[in-house]
């Protein structure tokens, strides 16, 4: 068989040549005494990007997120976010199992988020309900098939939070991609959250990382947070010298990937299967009406050397990443579009 074409998720890509070099070469020291250059720079590079004080490199997104969470909502109150956000479908339960966090869910839409409706649903302090501290969303969104909230829902969601008196925290994982699809500058995203979690090891394609983003106050606190979940790492400069290379390099390349994801699109789109316009890098697929259901989907792509990610019983996805090219979008059209033709 041919190389496989893995369009799981942009989590699969493997380090370039330049990004093992760095990795390679790269100055460490132990970073739970503070004392891995490469981290440091890293963390000084990304909040200044954000326009905050300061960054925390974390093992993972789960545990970014996770941290960010702690960061701005106490143990037994309240967090607000859609149904679909990564923060409480994918992460185990990890804010209440490790912060104590009570969460509360408006539907999922996509990638849409209502301000009116989420201001409504703000619980303050009294009346014997548990107090909404904070409010999250996600950029773009993972099961909202890419989508990126509109700069203006953003900045109306900050007013919501300001007159509530609630934070704004981002899950900006795949923020990156927000970025380059709408142009909006990063210290512009920055400037609407408390805290920001940002991931290196997706469509940026370093091989493990991200980073809470915050004031210099909230990731002293996230450090202890940090070591307290299990995410203290020496000499992690070997991991942020990827991470480097990936900001110094892979940033504007996203828009090859939003390419070949409108590609795939286009020659979906005749089948009625889309869930939702593709914007970025992830084409999310309702099999509802369809005469075979996500495994079947995916077992027979898989047997023709594509890989597919199943959501749910009729919910597929694909992902472009940098790791696929031209050539493997042609075979994945190939390929799919044969299985959904019957």
């Amino acid at each position: 068989m041919d190389t496989i074409v893995d369009l799981r998720s942009d989590t699969v890509t493997r380090p370039t040549a330049g990004m093992r070099e760095a990795m390679a070469t790269a100055d460490v020291g132990d970073d739970v005494y503070g004392e891995d250059p490469a981290v440091n720079a890293l963390e000084a590079e990304v909040a200044a990007l954000f326009g905050h004080e300061a960054a925390l490199f974390a093992p993972s997104g789960s545990m970014a997120n996770q941290i960010a969470l702690q960061l701005v909502v106490p143990p037994g109150h309240e967090l607000l976010c859609d149904a679909d956000a990564h923060v409480v479908t994918y992460e185990i339960g990890a804010a209440a199992a490790y912060g104590g966090i009570s969460s509360r869910t408006w539907p999922a839409v996509g990638g849409d988020v209502d301000p009116d409706m989420v201001a409504a649903m703000v619980r303050p302090d009294g009346y014997w309900a548990v107090p909404t501290r904070a409010i999250a969303v996600e950029q773009t969104h993972n099961r909202g098939g890419g989508g990126v909230l509109p700069l203006r829902t953003l900045q109306a969601l900050r007013r919501v939070a300001d007159e509530a008196g609630v934070a704004l925290h981002c899950d900006g994982a795949r923020i990156w991609h927000a970025h380059v699809a709408d142009g909006v500058p990063l210290a512009e995203y920055g400037a609407l959250f408390d805290t920001l979690s940002v991931c290196l090891s997706k469509g940026l394609g370093a091989p493990v990382g991200s980073l809470v983003i915050g004031s210099a106050e909230q990731i002293e606190r996230a450090r202890f947070i940090r070591k307290r979940m299990g995410g203290g790492m020496r000499q992690a400069g070997i991991l942020a010298a990827a991470g480097r290379y990936a900001l110094a390099h892979h940033v504007p390349r996203l828009a090859e990937d939003h390419a070949k994801a409108a590609r795939l699109a286009e020659a979906i789109a005749p089948f009625g299967l889309l869930a939702t316009t593709v914007r970025t890098n992830i084409v999310p697929l309702d099999l509802t009406k369809a005469s075979l259901d996500a495994h079947a989907l995916a077992a027979a792509a898989r047997a023709e050397g594509v890989l597919v990610s199943v959501l749910g019983p009729r919910t597929a996805r694909l992902v472009t990443h940098m790791d696929v090219d031209d050539a493997g979008i042609d075979r994945a059209i190939a390929v799919l579009t044969r299985i959904l033709a019957g």
